[in-house]
């Protein structure tokens, strides 16, 4: 079976700036992988360039097996990728309903989260699902735009940040939620700087440092690697 995502010898420009350099990852499906560095490091660009969102690119981004570097990014969603940016993306003239129900299903995959199945996973949502969407609480727009990209039948997600600046019991209920995607077989790549967050929840971890892959460990590495984590990002 292909991997998920499989990423080589990535480098990646904002303008003038060249900002990654040969970066290797792999995902398998199934997996939830934390991307773990500091402020700066590369990470966000490393889902950004995931999605075409940066500069010039080069190198080779499969997507199950698929060449990705080349394509759009509309054309890169297509392949089943979801992508939450650490901005969110609400809109505020719409409903929370009406937000959720924004992205069409991507060609060729399957048919994502019924409304209900959502409404299921994030039953605040359908409290507030008449509410414009901008006054939700920061966490019920997590959950919204987390839950946006279920409806799109993508498999493959790529989470920015999400537990940040909420509150710990919203934050629990986010760590719930990736546990119960990833029990219905979702892949995950998460950029976190809550190393508590992220920790419990992760099959394996990647350190970013300048641009670069500078330490990947699996999870039951996590107390030995401690000592590295520590120098590398101050947890």
């Amino acid at each position: 079976m292909a991997a998920a995502l499989e990423i080589s010898n990535l480098q990646a420009w904002y303008g003038e700036s060249h900002i990654l350099h040969n970066v290797n990852m792999t995902v398998q499906p199934g997996e939830v992988v934390t991307l773990l560095g500091r402020n700066g490091a590369g990470r966000t660009t490393t889902l950004r360039a995931i999605m075409g969102l940066t500069g010039a690119r080069k190198g080779s981004i499969k997507v199950n097996g698929n060449e990705a570097i080349g394509l759009q990014t509309h054309k890169i969603a297509h392949l089943g990728i979801g992508y939450c940016p650490e901005e969110r993306g609400i809109f505020s003239s719409l409903s929370t309903e009406e937000n959720l129900m924004l992205p069409p299903h991507l060609n060729g995959a399957d048919k994502g989260m019924s409304v209900a199945e959502i409404y299921q996973m994030f039953p605040n949502l359908e409290e507030r699902k008449h509410s414009q969407g901008t006054r939700l609480s920061g966490g019920e727009q997590q959950m919204l735009a987390v839950a946006r990209i279920l409806r799109t039948g993508a498999r493959l997600l790529l989470l920015d940040e999400i537990s940040e600046g909420l509150a710990p019991v919203i934050v629990q209920g986010l760590a719930r939620m990736i546990t119960t995607l990833k029990s219905k077989g979702y892949t995950i790549v998460m950029v976190e700087q809550n190393f508590r967050f992220a920790a419990p929840l992760a099959d394996r971890f990647y350190v970013m440092e300048h641009g670069q892959i500078v330490e990947t460990f699996v999870a039951s590495e996590l107390n030995a690697k401690m000592p590295v984590l520590n120098e590398l990002l101050g947890v």
